[in-house]
């Protein structure tokens, strides 16, 4: 794929820089054209960007599902920035506003968006999907009005993973958690960790993590689960007997975050009939799951995408310390300079070193 030319238009200082997805394990860090904000956008000098799951996919695979890289594209979408101008009729952000970056900007104008589920928006422009450029750079234009401003106690790595914590804002929300409900997380990556957060924030009152990784379940111990199991067998049923035998009785609601057909169908297993299984993790497109099972037990199966409104929520929690500072330093586990982007993202797909949430420092 050929790579663009960029014009310069300006001194050095302004230069700025990206890193660029031209196609399949082809990543370049690459002179890119600053922008310049339109109407309601405000222009950001980049702070922290997380590394995503799909990001990663989107390198190693070219594609997710319908979105596919055809044109190079820039890299990045779990963001914070500082304001460095604004375009004409903000009136919510200054110039020196420190802020998190919620990646994705419906129409405004179909029924989705009147209604407020936003989130299925068919004209959605969502950071580092095709094709829309992310925030992987020194300089990045976004809506305003899809930009929040951090209070002082807020750092910019932390306002960085409110994007992933609005994932679990969003399927805590899907599955109903509240005061006493006991829970169960299947996964303890990244987005595994941010429901336990979100649920033990919702007032969960027992929480059981599962994962196949002895690592990634002492993390989750560490950030707040009651209890962990290590998945060391191909039977579900069994499993999910030993779910229900260790919190002494079913969870209310299962939130599986990892795709996989067999953790599916252990959720569905271990639920408690006339309970919810939130599908958060993505996996193949068609899967064998104990759907009878789950009808005659009236156990609900609940999709998510995204999130809706759920920006303002997961940041007023980190604010307030009802997620607290130090379980979300559990989460990011290197960092990196943009300069070493190529690094970060190696990092992020192997795993090495322990990897859960790989965090890149712009500025």
């Amino acid at each position: 794929m050929e790579e663009p030319v960029h014009k310069k238009t300006r001194t050095d200082d302004d230069d700025n820089v990206a890193l660029v997805l031209y196609g399949v394990d082809d990543l370049k860090m690459v002179p890119w054209e600053k922008p310049l904000p339109k109407p309601g956008e405000v222009l950001l000098r980049m702070q922290s960007v997380g590394i995503c799951g799909s990001d990663v996919h989107y390198w190693t695979a070219g594609r997710i599902g319908d979105f596919v890289v055809t044109s190079p594209m820039v890299m990045g979408h779990e963001a914070s920035g500082c304001v460095v101008a604004v375009g004409d009729g903000v009136k919510n952000l200054q110039v020196g506003d420190r802020v998190a970056i919620e990646p994705g900007v419906p129409c405004r104008h179909c029924d989705h968006c009147k209604q407020g589920t936003y989130n299925l928006c068919p004209d959605m422009r969502f950071c580092a999907t095709p094709p829309i450029h992310g925030s992987l750079a020194h300089y990045y234009c976004h809506d305003a009005d899809f930009c929040y401003k951090l209070p002082s106690n807020v750092s910019y790595d932390h306002a960085a993973l409110l994007e992933p914590l609005s994932v679990g804002v969003h399927a805590c929300q899907r599955a109903g958690v509240c005061l006493g409900s006991k829970v169960l997380i299947c996964g303890a990556g990244p987005i595994g960790l941010v429901c336990l957060l979100t649920a033990k924030a919702c007032g969960a009152a027992h929480v059981i993590v599962t994962d196949i990784v002895e690592q990634r379940l002492e993390v989750a111990m560490a950030m707040g689960a009651d209890q962990v199991i290590k998945v060391d067998t191909k039977d579900t049923q069994k499993l999910a007997n030993q779910i229900r035998e260790k919190m002494g009785g079913a969870p209310n609601m299962a939130i599986e975050c990892t795709g996989v057909e067999a953790s599916v169908s252990t959720a569905i297993y271990a639920t408690r009939s006339g309970g919810v299984v939130v599908l958060v993790g993505l996996g193949a497109a068609m899967a064998t799951i104990p759907i009878v099972n789950a009808s005659v037990r009236e156990v609900d199966i609940r999709g998510i995408f995204r999130y809706r409104n759920c920006y303002p929520v997961a940041l007023e929690m980190v604010s307030s310390g009802r997620v607290p500072a130090d379980k979300l330093d559990h989460m990011i586990t290197h960092h990196y300079k943009l300069a070493n982007s190529l690094e970060a993202f190696e990092t992020a797909k192997t795993g090495r070193g322990g990897a859960i949430k790989v965090m890149i420092h712009c500025d």
